[in-house]
């Protein structure tokens, strides 16, 4: 990890954690990819990152599942910003369905799909994630809730310029393949689930880091939200023991770069 240098071409990939699981990335060349944006209602984000502008100019939106902790500002930010929306394939035709993005915004694609939405040199691989998918909407008259299939969740290893490879794991439970993506794609960095009750608890989360995974760093995010996210960093740091992994017990707002 070191400081960004000035000049046309950064040689460091910026890591934004917003809270939750809402993160920006912005690559050596300057594209810049937003995930799961639940800011404004999002407890934890800081006060400036509630007002969309502050994101500045955003490329790609990706969507792990239809929660509404992982895509409450989804329709405004690619209304304000004209990014093109990625995701898992049944989530995205369900917002376009429902009109939260035109149809020109909204790329569907699947599991071991890959894409390069912003050149070729940024390549975005769907993984697997064990969890649900569901969009909820809420009628602002009567207060009903009416639930929609948000096809199936996932996860999402982002190649950059440079090869480095960040996995943003998105909400999951533990799960075998972890170890298959830890062989074949080799992430450098994971962001990793570690509240628990609907995700990993740090002691899954670090079997999942220290046996399967292994990556060089590692950001745990999703925790503390709600009252129902226990876990803490401590404890999956804890758990977790002696490691070659660095892990980054981070809040939320902080930037970091590799």
């Amino acid at each position: 990890m070191r400081g960004r240098k000035s000049g046309r071409m950064s040689t460091t990939v910026e890591v934004h954690w917003l809270g939750h699981a809402a993160t920006k990335l912005t690559s050596l060349t300057g594209k810049v990819i937003v995930i799961d944006p639940f800011l404004t209602p999002n407890p934890k984000t800081p006060p400036q990152y509630k007002n969309l502008d502050a994101l500045g100019h955003v490329d790609v939106i990706l969507l792990t599942h239809g929660h509404f902790d992982h895509i409450a500002d989804v329709a405004e930010l690619a209304k304000r910003t004209g990014a093109k929306v990625y995701g898992p394939a049944g989530l995205i035709a369900t917002l376009l369905d429902l009109g939260w993005i035109p149809p020109e915004q909204g790329i569907r694609f699947g599991k071991g799909g890959k894409v390069t939405p912003v050149g070729p040199q940024i390549v975005i691989t769907q993984t697997r994630a064990e969890h649900s998918s569901e969009v909820t909407v809420i009628d602002p008259v009567t207060k009903k809730s009416t639930t929609y299939p948000g096809g199936e969740p996932a996860g999402f290893i982002v190649e950059f310029e440079n090869g480095f490879k960040l996995f943003h794991m998105g909400d999951t439970g533990l799960f075998g393949d972890m170890r298959l993506i830890g062989e074949y794609y080799k992430p450098d960095l994971i962001m990793i689930p570690i509240g628990g009750h609907f995700v990993m608890d740090p002691r899954d989360a670090a079997y999942a880091t220290r046996e399967m995974l292994k990556p060089r760093y590692a950001i745990p995010f999703h925790y503390g939200t709600f009252p129902l996210l226990k876990g803490t960093p401590e404890e999956y740091q804890s758990f977790l023991g002696q490691t070659a992994t660095q892990v980054f017990p981070i809040s939320p707002g902080d930037k970091l770069t590799f």
